[in-house]
């Protein structure tokens, strides 16, 4: 076996590990979450707690011997990416551990524990026997609540799916929240199997929205069987949610008409897989659910269909795209900066965001995003 052959293959065996993993991790999780079913969308979220005039002076790890765990959360659509890569970090497999510390494969030369290189590279000292510098722990909420905490230094790292200017409408000032972006979403569009099954291939943008608004209300007039649609969606404070009514209506804040929400991801696919007349949105990572189908979505006079090479959902142009974000405050410190340096390393990006069925970041973009990172201190 080759070079290559080899390397693939341990890939493919490393997403296996990480796709069964992470969604065994996200369903434990899961349960502490309550869906709603409001019949519109009538909430706005708040900008409550600190305002731009109440700002406390975030500590840089100068000295890098902290040893408080690195907290982050929010976005489930963000959650397997950053909790894979948390449970490499927490792993911190010796340098001899080809399997889950593959250095030499990305041209890394070091005999350092894989938490310890990282933070190395911004001045920690390698962890006692075996463990990392420092830990790191990722809650599972929502979006605006990810970008909340971070923003009352709750979190360190706030995950979301959407903007945060989406996501914090009403705030002066954007400023003091650095934007890291990890990765990228393209949303699909997916029904229940029974619907695709009876020939719904392809829906336009238009009766996308005349869906979402209420109008169009059973399948028969657009094509499909004569069955009413069971309208889904994500809670209010998702970021999924507002990535797409973001791109879809030009506005985050609309109101759209769907039948029950959902407070995360995989709860979403259950619902549409398990029944026989819906539709929804959904983070790519979960359109592996058994009993759903993704859709093609026309748009402006472009089809863009699920695997499709030239018009697939990683087109630059696909409308229902969207940056995956790991937003930090006033600043990145050195602990937060080892940590997302290592989610945009190629490593990182093949680890753990290709296995999670997202989009990696080009060339251009992961120099982009590095350079929002301090200066490396290595030890």
């Amino acid at each position: 076996m080759t070079r290559d052959e080899t390397r693939l293959a341990n890939l493919a065996s490393r997403r296996k590990f990480l796709i069964t993993t992470g969604v065994a991790g996200i369903g434990a999780v899961a349960g502490c979450t309550d869906q709603s079913n409001p019949a519109e969308d009538d909430e706005t979220p708040t900008d409550a707690g600190m305002g731009d005039d109440d700002e406390t002076d975030t500590e840089q790890d100068d000295e890098a011997s902290g040893t408080s765990p690195l907290e982050a959360g929010g976005s489930s659509t963000v959650y397997p990416v950053s909790n894979t890569a948390s449970s490499y970090w927490n792993a911190n497999r010796p340098a001899s551990d080809s399997e889950y510390w593959p250095h030499g494969e990305y041209g890394i030369d070091t005999d350092k524990n894989l938490a310890d290189y990282w933070a190395g590279l911004y001045g920690f000292e390698p962890g006692e026997d075996g463990d990392p510098p420092f830990t790191v722990a990722v809650a599972l909420s929502h979006s605006g609540t990810g970008v909340e905490k971070v923003r009352d230094q709750k979190h360190d790292i706030g995950n979301s799916s959407g903007n945060v200017e989406d996501e914090l409408p009403d705030r002066d000032s954007y400023e003091k929240f650095v934007d890291h972006v990890v990765a990228v979403d393209g949303q699909p569009l997916v029904v229940s199997q029974e619907i695709a099954d009876a020939g719904v291939e392809t829906i336009t943008g238009d009766q996308l929205k005349d869906i979402y608004k209420g109008r169009v209300d059973n399948w028969s007039e657009i094509g499909g069987p004569d069955k009413e649609i069971q309208v889904l969606a994500r809670v209010k404070g998702s970021g999924t949610r507002t990535s797409f009514v973001s791109n879809v209506f030009g506005d985050p804040k609309a109101n759209t008409t769907v039948d029950q929400r959902f407070g995360q991801n995989q709860r979403l696919a259950q619902a549409v897989a398990q029944a026989d007349n819906a539709i929804s949105y959904l983070a790519l990572a979960f359109i592996d659910t058994d009993g759903l189908a993704p859709v093609a979505l026309e748009w402006e006079g472009t089809t863009y269909e699920y695997q499709d090479d030239q018009n697939g959902l990683d087109s630059k142009e696909y409308p229902l795209s969207r940056d995956l974000h790991m937003y930090t405050w006033d600043g990145t410190s050195m602990k937060e900066a080892a940590f997302i340096n290592m989610c945009l390393s190629e490593f990182g990006q093949e680890t753990f965001v290709a296995p999670n069925n997202y989009f990696t970041l080009g060339q251009r973009r992961l120099e982009e995003q590095r350079a929002k990172l301090p200066d490396q201190d290595p030890v």
